[in-house]
């Protein structure tokens, strides 16, 4: 049997900076604050750059804000990947030692029915034996009966 895995808690420890990088910008980027800062941050960009009394740096069809949103998602994607693999490999970690302790608990499971199976062997081979002791009395009384007769 092989060796079971550190648990998820110890496993965290071990990562390396660049996992808890992926781990922590996966943890920013994957949630309501940051898709409401980044909605807040966009429709800022598109009010600044749309109204006509004011020179924006980034006129419509706002090529700059594409160029910035572009290098977002080319960054961010494969950072969100490697974090997604990581954790894919944690859970293949706790997969495996689930595994190996259901082996061990259906083997400890089996152990014990065979126990439990000689137990009950054992008393069956028990009881047969005082009925037959009991029927061996049975026909001793019946035989005395007889001969008081």
């Amino acid at each position: 049997m092989s060796p079971v895995p550190l648990p998820p808690h110890r496993a965290e420890d071990l990562r390396n900076l660049g996992a808890k990088a992926a781990d922590g910008i996966a943890a920013i980027v994957g949630s309501w604050r940051f898709i409401i800062i980044q909605s807040i941050l966009l429709f800022g960009w598109i009010a600044v750059n749309s109204v006509a009394w004011m020179r924006g740096w980034d006129p419509y069809p706002f090529i700059l804000l594409n160029l910035v949103l572009s290098f977002q998602a080319a960054f961010t994607a494969p950072i969100i990947m490697m974090s997604q693999n990581r954790q894919a490999e944690v859970d293949r970690q706790k997969a495996d030692a689930d595994y190996h302790v259901n082996i061990k608990a259906e083997e400890d499971i089996c152990g014990l029915h065979e126990k439990m199976d000689l137990l009950r062997e054992q008393d069956v081979a028990r009881l047969i034996g005082l009925v037959e002791a009991l029927i061996e009395d049975n026909r001793a009384l019946r035989a005395e009966l007889a001969k008081r007769d």
